[in-house]
């Protein structure tokens, strides 16, 4: 139930009985129907026996069918949320990417129990999650569209079920390797054909003939000749034409979506139409008879469905009245018109009725078909598979290995399959049908009784067959069924006669013709097929097919007659659960174990996660699983070794491997992720150096090394810090960090924190509160806050200084920075991005930039005059409102990454001038305190000597960032190696510089000193990275400048 995530679940303290029935105290078919209630009553319609899925119809939409779900469940274990049909697709998904195995499952249940919505269900969900292309997305189309078409030719109102599929349907989608659906088939069998042409009462045909009613158009109707439902007799038999709840009309318009859809031409549509329409008139043709004959009761009825079927009336007429046999005499065959009775012509236009659909059927899903005693025999089939699979073969298979185990009881049905199919000793009741049908006469009166003689004969002493007095009983799983004899025979020999084959392949249109391709020039030899022929074999393959496949199961249950939400009859419950063998499927799987794999499949999807096993383990490979499982810590009661597989009891082991290997591959993917970004970090900071230089370039003296370093853009650690983040919008980008100095009216120096977003500058300071539970303590302010668009102009001097004037409408903003150049360019391309138009810069040795207006007093402006001076440091001299910046010549302004600093090669030596700005120092591991101290104008000279020999590793910027790099390298530069003991002692130092602690700060490493608030600290050498050396306590080591005060 816990989930990481959000689920359908979350919000409902109360618990449901049990999500898996494996966890019930008791074991009985009480306690089952009980849970299942509970879980019902509260709106939860999934419950788990292990694997196995067990599906409530609630007869309502549920709310937990959404996208949300579908992601919530998308590569999630089964124990981390509730039961759900998405979590038993999720893993078939899965499993089939993984062994790379074929997977079906088994949906089963009796009519109304929901299996065609489970499979909707199911195909919707492989459709979202196996993404792809457009072609992808067609094949997609095609699997979810086949639903309302075959919906609409397939299922029916019955007495039990308004959306009855009244065929078996089989799904194959074929997967590429990559996970993505790229081909798929449809395979139908037992398509009630008899449906065709008669209802029980209370029922209706198949949907589609009440959608072309309701659902054509006036043009269409006229066309096909469509009147109201009572006035076909293939419709007004049951009396029933309308559904609660369906809309015929908007689903015929579905229906000819999927067909379109799924490729079926404009022409082809408009000719399946005709066949619909014209078995519906093909139904009102009434033969009448004469003198044993038999003749059409109105010729004027065989117009119409000769014009839309393409056939010639008259013939239509012949072929209906008449028969052409062939007879053999002393060595020479003839044939010979046979003319036929009334009941003789309704059969015959009865089974042209039901060929044409069934034909049409197979054309929409590609196959073939019978009826219930058919459908309960494949059924049967199905269940035998389940327990082939689930009960009798789980437990052979723990005795093969050797594993320890007890025998559970269950009933094997294999007993009634060969009752049903098998050919000898004794016949089954297929063959025994087959042989009476064999030797029927062309009416076939008496056959059926001949059937039940030869049955009673046959299989009259089974324990699962009786005989009653119209037909037979068979003691099927679910329960006995009563089969009428009546029609039996008749139904059983599906014979459709050349006669009307040649009719049909005489129409005018292609697609017609193209339903019977039969060639009936060829010489036929031995008997003709039968319906119980075809299902056994299509049965037999079906179940073939699924053997091959790794098997999964829904059972779905239906809990009442009334097919209404909240109605549960227990009785009807209780019998379900019985004949699905739900109880036994609980035993089996409580004693037993939830998943085996042989050594080396084990062995290779798991090696990865140790050094032994990994990429090959050398040894035996039981050995190699038996190292695996120690090295997870994994108990022995959780696994048994077999012979030749390894046996995990419970889901929850296997998960923990599967996180466990999930975790490595993570790890992995993680290395590789890092080094590709890396690389396209590389190429993006590359070309943004290119932008940069091209801001400057003709304009503005360089720095030596201000365009061949990295741009690393956070220089802040905005990650690690929350007290700045607070100030931006949630999720809000970072393009630009760094600590600045800001000068005010006066030309006083102010440290700030500098941040650029997509749409807006922040300018952060620090203040001391004067109320508040937080009086006295230092907290970060928000100063200003700058719309990118709002920006009219930045100034620059056209000499090698780090100063810029950010002019706005209300006032601007004097900064200084050493990454100027890296912070211009972002903003130049978020000011285009924003305005489509360029950023205007301004490059002129007077700057004039107006102040913040305050009290009573206008706001005025200062000037800024720059100087050629002495040495790259710049001099700043005040004089009144104007402040005058005096600093050496730097590289010529044509220099650029291409000439200038670029020309220095890895390898060679470059000066490294130590006259970089103050930033605030960004190590991996942060101070507990983050706050800036707030200092006044800082007018003390900085020091310019520097050694001129350095690398230029410094272009590889650390994580630290800048500062943190300048660090390390204050720590090379650290004292000299002390002078040999030859030498006299030195002098004792005079007292130097000293500062005090502002903040206490704990040393990270051993290099560093830790101090109090407070203490004072000598200073023995200031570094413009920010990371100072000191004493303290007869300690020497580094710590962070901004945490002190000088004194």
């Amino acid at each position: 139930m816990g989930s990481r995530k959000y689920h359908w679940q979350s919000q409902n303290v109360k618990q449901s009985g049990v999500d898996d029935m494996v966890l019930l105290s008791k074991i009985t078919e009480d306690a089952i129907v009980d849970n299942l209630k509970k879980r019902f009553m509260d709106d939860y319609i999934f419950t788990y026996i292990g694997s196995v899925l067990i599906s409530v119809n609630p007869f309502k939409q549920m709310p937990y069918f959404t996208d949300r779900e579908i992601e919530l469940y998308q590569g999630a274990a089964q124990y981390e949320n509730p039961p759900h049909i998405y979590a038993l697709s999720d893993n078939m998904y899965r499993n089939m990417m993984i062994e790379v195995e074929n997977q079906c499952v088994i949906i089963s249940g009796e009519s109304g129990a929901g299996k065609t919505v489970a499979a909707k269900y199911i195909m919707g969900y492989i459709s979202k999650v196996s993404g792809g292309s457009s072609k992808v997305q067609h094949v997609k189309d095609i699997i979810l569209q086949s639903n309302p078409l075959l919906e609409a030719f397939g299922n029916a109102k019955t007495v039990r079920n308004n959306n009855s599929s009244r065929f078996g349907k089989y799904f194959e989608i074929q997967f590429s390797r990559g996970g993505e659906p790229d081909g798929g088939k449809i395979s139908n069998f037992l398509l009630e054909k008899s449906r065709v042409v008669s209802q029980n009462e209370n029922e209706r045909n198949f949907h589609i003939y009440y959608q072309l009613i309701e659902g054509a158009s006036p043009q269409q109707k006229e066309s096909l000749g469509i009147m109201t439902p009572d006035y076909y007799n293939y419709l007004n038999q049951s009396g029933t034409y309308k559904v609660d709840g369906t809309n015929d009309c908007k689903d015929f318009q579905e229906t000819m979506e999927a067909m379109q859809v799924i490729g079926i031409s404009p022409g082809c549509q408009i000719q399946v139409l005709q066949i619909i329409a014209g078995i519906l008139h093909l139904g009102n043709i009434i033969f009448t008879e004469q003198g044993n004959y038999a003749q059409v009761d109105s010729t004027d009825l065989l117009a119409f469905p000769a014009y839309l079927l393409g056939i010639d009336a008259n013939r239509l007429q012949e072929k209906l009245t008449s028969r052409k046999m062939d007879s053999k005499w002393g060595g020479k065959s003839e044939s010979i018109n046979v003319t036929l009775n009334e009941e003789q012509a309704s059969h015959t236009r009865d089974a042209l009725a039901k060929a044409l659909y069934a034909r049409l059927f197979d054309y929409l899903v590609e196959k073939n078909g019978f009826e219930q005693f058919c459908i309960n025999f494949v059924n049967e089939k199905l269940q035998q598979i389940f327990i082939e699979l689930t009960l009798k073969a789980e437990q052979e298979e723990y005795v093969q290995e050797g594993i320890k185990w007890t025998p559970i009881e269950y009933f094997n049905n294999k007993v009634v399959c060969d009752l049903i199919e098998t050919k000898l000793n004794p016949p089954g009741i297929m063959s025994v049908l087959d042989d009476v049908c064999a030797t029927m006469h062309a009416k076939g009166e008496g056959a059926d009784d001949t059937l039940l003689q030869k049955l009673s004969a046959a299989v009259g002493t089974h324990d699962h067959f009786n005989n009653w007095n119209s037909g037979f009983v068979i003691h099927h799983y679910a329960g006995k069924v009563s089969y009428d004899i009546i029609g039996f025979c008749e139904r059983n020999r599906d014979v459709l006669f050349n006669d009307l084959i040649e009719l049909m392949q005489s129409s005018e249109q292609d697609f017609i013709r193209s339903l019977f391709p039969e060639n009936l020039n060829t010489e036929k030899k031995g008997r003709p097929s039968t319906a119980s022929s075809k299902i056994k074999k299509q049965a037999n393959d079906l179940v073939n097919t699924l053997m091959k496949c790794t098997p999964h199961y829904i059972r779905c249950i239906k809990p009442n007659e009334t097919k209404r939400a909240k109605d549960w009859e227990e009785s009807r419950v209780k019998h379900q659960v019985e004949y699905l063998g739900l109880r036994e499927n609980i035993r089996v799987r409580r004693a037993g174990f939830a998943y085996r794999r042989v050594f080396n499949k084990f062995l290779q999807r798991y090696a990865i996660l140790t050094a032994e096993t990994w990429p090959c383990w050398r040894g035996q490979e039981k050995d190699g699983v038996l190292h695996l499982l120690r090295s997870v810590n994994m108990d022995s009661d959780q696994y048994q070794m077999g012979r030749a597989k390894i046996f995990v009891k419970n889901p929850e082991s296997l998960f923990l491997l599967e996180e466990m290997r999930e975790r490595k591959f993570d790890t992995f993917a993680r290395i590789i992720q890092k080094a590709w970004k890396k690389y396209i970090a590389r190429r993006k900071y590359e070309q943004m150096r290119e932008e940069a230089s091209d801001i400057l370039y003709n304009f503005k003296e360089r720095r030596r090394n201000s365009i061949n370093r990295n741009f690393v853009g956070d220089y802040l650690g905005m990650e690690e810090r929350p007290e700045l983040r607070q100030f931006l919008a949630k999720r809000e980008r970072i393009d630009f960090a760094d600590s600045v100095n800001k000068f005010d009216r006066r030309f006083k120096s102010i440290k700030r924190d500098l941040i650029l977003t997509p749409k807006c500058i922040y300018l952060i300071g620090r203040e001391k509160m004067k109320k508040g539970p937080e009086k006295g303590q230092i907290k970060e302010v928000l100063k200003r806050k700058l719309d990118i668009g709002s920006i009219r102009l930045v100034s620059l001097s056209t000499r090698q200084d780090d100063f810029f004037i950010l002019h706005e409408a209300q006032y601007d903003s004097l900064l200084e920075s050493m990454f100027k150049t890296e912070f211009l360019s972002l903003l130049s391309k978020r000011y285009e991005e924003l305005t489509r138009n360029k950023l205007a810069l301004s490059f002129n040795d007077r700057l004039e930039f107006k102040v913040k207006k305050e009290g009573w007093g206008g706001g005025s402006s200062r000037l800024v005059v720059f100087l050629c001076g002495q040495g790259d440091m710049a001099q700043l001299k005040l004089g009144g409102k104007t402040l005058t910046v005096s600093v050496g010549n730097g590289l010529p302004k044509s220099s650029s990454h291409l000439n200038g600093a670029a020309q220095f090669s890895r390898g060679h030596n470059m000066s490294r001038p130590k006259e970089q700005m103050y930033s605030i120092p960004t190590r991996q591991t942060r101070p507990p305190t983050k706050a800036l101290q707030i200092r006044g104008c800082q007018k003390t000279q900085r020091n310019q000597t520097q050694s001129q020999e350095s690398s230029l590793d410094f272009l590889n910027v650390p994580d630290q960032g800048m500062s943190g790099m300048q660090r390390k390298k204050s720590i090379s530069q650290q004292r000299a190696p002390p002078a040999p003991s030859s030498r006299p002692k030195p002098q004792p130092r005079p007292p130097g510089p000293r500062c005090r602690a502002l903040y206490q700060y704990v040393g990270q490493d051993a290099d560093e000193v830790s101090f109090e608030v407070n203490e004072i600290i000598d200073l023995v050498k200031e570094d413009p990275s920010g990371w100072w050396t000191g004493r303290v306590r007869g300690k020497e080591g580094l710590f962070p400048g901004n945490y002190v005060e000088k004194i």
